[in-house]
């Protein structure tokens, strides 16, 4: 990918082809937030009574040097200065309300990068925000990022993919709370009085999902003794490709929770449902951006060949044996996946070494995500109860559940007096307990998997080296 730069600009003596993170009011910022930021409670406010908290008045000018560096920065960003401008306010609010709970609200509104995707355009962004996978309180964060936005995938948005809300994005540099497992920036996690009617953005970094895929794919591949044809061991080798790869698949999985035979809410955010259910529902739109790179690799874009593989090889070994085992509805869909095309002959696992059929996978694959599809669509006719027991029975048709489970013994075993969402209760921690090959799988890559904490492409790069 080419090297992104500040644009035409000249502010502070700084030529127009520096990167914003070479600008010395950077790390100015960047050391300010970072002092900041454990003086903060969860809710983000500062308790000036806490053991250890700085007085009121270092607070404050600790903050100053925030606004200062913001300001400076600003005139290298002009596509952002409507958002900057609302930014130094919202910060000044903040601390002239004591430093209580932060309200960005204004700030938020003001910060619309959905109608600027340029490739290679940067953007500062500062908020108090929890990070998803990350740091679960809302402390003040720094980030520059650029743009992912290449034109072949803009003419897929325009005519294929209509997502305008999606973006495509890098990391350039950040402040602690992103140095973490977290790879999205989503407006929902910034702290604000209310919700906005509607969200107008939600950003992936395609970079640290390309850099953990391609560390945990070499392990796997190599302690499973995986035969790659040339063309997925070449991509695995290139870290642009795989962003392209990312970018492709995010927009298009982003795309699909708003699309198909769906429940009336497809996020499911507002429903307390059992975690299955949230994990079919991510399959389905990993499942269906894979359904979709099929034709387009039919269609001559390399980028839909590249996407099938990274939604096999990260479905299937980094997602099941990544985070707690509590609920983790992202590797019960890596393990399901898994299952799947092993009791369908795609994988066999003979002789210590996996062997995958190739010219079968996108076929089964394909299949799979026929069988969620059906699922959803029978699901419109039925009771909630009803429809989850569903879902349970095509997951346990091909994962075993754990031999306490009372959902695994049917609905006799349930109190249905009792409303659905308060069977919730009597799911297990680890409904679908991993099989034997993913708990040897899972202490192979343990090492591995904390490796890509915290990574981008550049880190990646320098332990490659």
């Amino acid at each position: 990918m080419t090297e992104i730069l500040v644009q035409d600009v000249v502010a502070d003596g700084i030529s127009g082809d520096r990167r914003v993170v070479e600008h010395p009011a950077w790390p100015e910022l960047k050391n300010a937030v970072e002092q900041i930021r454990p003086w903060q409670s969860k809710d983000g406010s500062i308790d000036f009574d806490a053991e250890g908290a700085p007085t009121r008045a270092v607070a404050e000018a600790t903050l100053d040097r925030v606004i200062t560096a913001i300001e400076a920065l600003a005139p290298l960003l002009a596509h952002n200065a409507a958002y900057h401008r609302a930014l130094v306010v919202d910060l000044r609010k903040w601390s002239g309300g004591a430093f209580g709970v932060p309200d960005f609200l204004d700030s938020l509104l003001a910060f619309q990068p959905a109608q600027q995707r340029a490739d290679g355009l940067q953007h500062l962004v500062v908020f108090p925000m929890y990070t998803q996978n990350g740091n679960p309180d809302r402390n003040l964060e720094a980030v520059v990022l650029r743009m992912v936005w290449p034109d072949w995938l803009a003419e897929l948005e325009r005519t294929r993919y209509d997502n305008p809300l999606f973006l495509g994005i890098a990391f350039e540099d950040f402040t602690a709370g992103y140095d973490t497992n977290s790879a999205v920036l989503f407006p929902e996690t910034i702290a604000v009085r209310e919700a906005p009617e509607r969200f107008t953005w939600g950003g992936i970094f395609c970079d640290r999902e390309a850099a953990r895929f391609r560390r945990v794919t070499e392990a796997s591949v190599e302690i499973l003794g995986v035969e790659l044809p040339d063309g997925i061991r070449e991509m695995i080798g290139d870290q642009d490709r795989c962003q392209q790869a990312f970018v492709l698949w995010d927009m298009v999985h982003d795309r699909t929770h708003s699309h198909g035979d769906l429940p009336f809410d497809p996020f499911m955010i507002k429903q307390r449902q059992p975690f299955w259910m949230y994990g079919l529902e991510e399959l389905r739109c990993d499942l269906t951006a894979f359904k979709e790179a099929v034709k387009l690799e039919a269609d001559g874009f390399g980028q839909g060949r590249d996407v099938q593989y990274a939604v096999l090889f990260d479905r299937m070994f980094r997602f099941p044996v990544t985070g707690e085992r509590v609920r983790n509805y992202d590797g019960l869909g890596g393990q399901l996946l898994f299952a799947y095309l092993h009791k369908h002959d795609v994988l066999r696992w003979t002789d210590n070494t996996l062997k995958i059929d190739w010219d079968r996978a996108p076929q089964v694959t394909n299949q799979l995500c026929g069988e969620i599809e059906k699922l959803y669509r029978d699901g419109i006719d039925r009771p909630k109860l009803v429809h989850w027991l569903a879902a349970y029975d095509l997951v346990s048709t091909y994962l075993a559940p754990h031999p306490g489970s009372r959902w695994a013994k049917g609905a006799d075993a349930l109190d249905l007096s009792l409303p659905p969402r308060k069977l919730v209760d009597e799911v297990l921690p680890d409904e679908f307990p991993l099989s034997m090959f993913y708990e040897a799988l899972s202490k192979k890559l343990k090492n591995v998997i904390a490796s890509t904490k915290g990574i981008t492409a550049a880190s990646a790069e320098r332990v490659a080296a």
